[in-house]
């Protein structure tokens, strides 16, 4: 146990935070039903040192043992990442704070930027990191949790042979802001004012254009009706062009749109630019629609 305590202490140091929160997560379809779910704690370090005995035993029984801080933070975590794309990093300019081996050359890293970033921002730059070095964009963003060394994956796809669970490794923990951290929060926050004002305009255009109120079809009518052939494209402006024109707000269009899956227009960049194209079209065929009457 001695040996745990050392592990997370070196951890949470690199990690460094007032308070963090825990969660121990054990899958809902574990064989002896036992406390399925998810048990959150949010503890200070020096309470989170104390309760390894106990965390030790939660994970005997088949919890994961994951970590974040609380509250808006000055890290992000890139999930999923190769022994390859850690060495990138590091040449690249992008030294994580901390990296945890969660399976056998699997990584976790949280990068330290040097100063707390409210959540927007935080997800558009976890995304952004994940996006570059190639790990899990589905687990960028703000608040996710990532796995605290010392303790097992209970994952059942990792069991060796001998029936036990292989322990997170932690890697290395300097705690240290990496390099190009200004460089790329400042990009981020630079793209995201940019996208803002670009929503802002729309949303002023939206504004000019005369509506029937009432919006009684959803999306999914769009996508059985047979005149649009499947198409998920010509569905998707149909459908902006029907709500928006009856007072439907283009968030909530543009979440309609996203209901489908869009993985196929490319990453969450494109997929966004797709969804913001789409809007704008259906605004300007609404307005030309409105002038022709």
């Amino acid at each position: 146990m001695r040996q745990t305590g050392e592990i997370v202490r070196r951890q949470i140091e690199a990690m460094h935070s007032d308070v963090f929160e825990l969660g121990l997560f054990r899958l809902s379809g574990a064989a002896d039903g036992l406390d399925a779910g998810m048990l959150p704690r949010a503890w200070d370090s020096e309470t989170l040192l104390r309760s390894i005995a106990w965390l030790r035993l939660e994970n005997m029984r088949g919890r994961n043992i994951y970590i974040r801080p609380q509250g808006e933070h000055h890290l992000s975590l890139v999930d999923d990442l190769s022994k390859t794309a850690i060495d990138r990093m590091k040449a690249e300019g992008f030294r994580p704070a901390a990296i945890v081996e969660t399976s056998h050359q699997n990584f976790q890293a949280w990068l330290n930027h040097g100063e707390h970033l409210p959540s927007n921002i935080g997800t558009a730059v976890a995304r952004a990191l994940a996006s570059r070095f190639e790990g899990d964009t589905k687990a960028a963003d703000w608040r996710h949790f990532g796995r605290l060394a010392g303790f097992t994956n209970q994952k059942e796809k990792h069991r060796q042979s001998n029936g036990m669970f292989p322990f997170v490794r932690l890697i290395e923990s300097t705690g240290e802001v990496y390099r190009e951290a200004g460089k790329l929060v400042a990009n981020v926050r630079e793209q995201c004012e940019r996208e803002q004002d670009a929503r802002k305009k729309r949303d002023a255009a939206f504004a000019s254009v005369p509506v029937v109120s009432g919006a009684d079809k959803s999306i999914e009518s769009f996508r059985q009706n047979p005149t649009y052939g499947g198409d998920g494209t010509r569905v998707d402006l149909a459908y902006a062009l029907y709500a928006l024109s009856r007072g439907v707000g283009a968030e909530d269009v543009s979440a309609a749109i996203r209901s489908r899956d869009l993985s196929h227009k490319g990453g969450e960049r494109r997929q966004e630019d797709y969804v913001e194209r789409t809007i704008r079209k259906a605004l300007a065929l609404q307005r030309s629609q409105a002038r022709g009457r």
